[in-house]
């Protein structure tokens, strides 16, 4: 079909991301969306073996990498856009308002070389943006909610919704980080909704909910308008909102939250080496 690209997901057990390789069927241009770079907590060491599998599918699939896009400045894992940045020469793109989670969490980490302008990506997406990936389109939709910079991803038939959504047998993304907002989210997911009912959706994670053994991570428009657990069945705002901000209050904070935000708001870069050229990651104490 003319509208409906090839899309290949990695899924990343470490931290439950999917890392997805999508591409124009008639081009062979290929966008990766959400680059995972491996971090081993307890040492400290990073890995580009994950982004390095996908590139290694790209290559054989004789695709031609022209982008990578994030939907969204993570915080249970970091990115390897920077990597594939110096290492193909493409560019990386991310919702506009990535801005306002710079300065939220640049002070945090005393990141004085993070300018809260978006400057350290290449290209900042506003709704209703649009570019070429060979022949087809890409549109840009703002689904603010779990964070203010959060975007989606309209490619032909496919949708890729980051952590707005997940499956529907698990349901949506948590609101309670800084700009978050349930309110917020319910009416993001309701622009995604009101997409064709056959739209793939592509969703950003997948956590095993009870009863499947199996990890999943493509549905539909139509599958989650009638069975998403929070927001299927014509929920209202109302009762969403007060659902998702109870179940907030006993979720605890991502594992890598600390290592993933200091890292993504400079996408994906490593800070600067410090005297005698060590780089660190620092802990802010008491703050989160």
């Amino acid at each position: 079909m003319a509208h409906r690209p090839d899309v290949r997901g990695f899924f990343d057990p470490a931290t439950h991301t999917v890392t997805y390789l999508v591409s124009d069927p008639a081009t062979g241009m290929a966008a990766i969306i959400d680059p995972v770079l491996d971090f081993d907590a307890a040492t400290a060491r990073t890995s580009s073996r994950s982004v390095d599998a996908v590139m290694e599918a790209l290559r054989e699939a004789g695709l031609t990498l022209a982008m990578v896009l994030e939907t969204h400045a993570h915080a249970d894992h970091l990115t390897a856009a920077s990597h594939l940045r110096d290492s193909e020469g493409v560019s990386i793109g991310i919702g506009a308002r990535i801005t306002e989670v710079q300065a939220t969490f640049a002070p945090l980490f005393g990141a004085v070389d993070v300018t809260p302008d978006g400057g350290v990506f290449d290209h900042l997406y506003a709704e209703g943006d649009t570019f070429a990936l060979g022949t087809m389109t890409v549109e840009v939709i703002h689904t603010p909610g779990h964070t203010p910079a959060c975007v989606s991803y309209r490619i032909g038939d496919a949708a890729f919704t980051g952590d707005t959504l997940f499956m529907p047998d698990y349901g949506t993304a948590r609101t309670d980080f800084p700009g978050g907002d349930a309110r917020t989210l319910y009416r993001s997911i309701q622009r995604l909704l009101s997409l064709p009912g056959e739209t793939r959706i592509f969703v950003g994670h997948d956590y095993l909910p009870e009863g499947r053994a199996n990890h999943r991570f493509e549905t539909t428009v139509a599958e989650q308008r009638d069975h998403n657990i929070h927001i299927g069945g014509g929920v209202s705002e109302d009762a969403f909102v007060t659902m998702r901000e109870a179940r907030d209050a006993t979720l605890k904070a991502p594992q890598l939250i600390l290592p993933s935000l200091q890292i993504n708001i400079r996408a994906g870069a490593l800070p600067p080496p410090e005297p005698g050229g060590q780089r660190y990651l620092k802990l802010p104490l008491d703050a989160i």
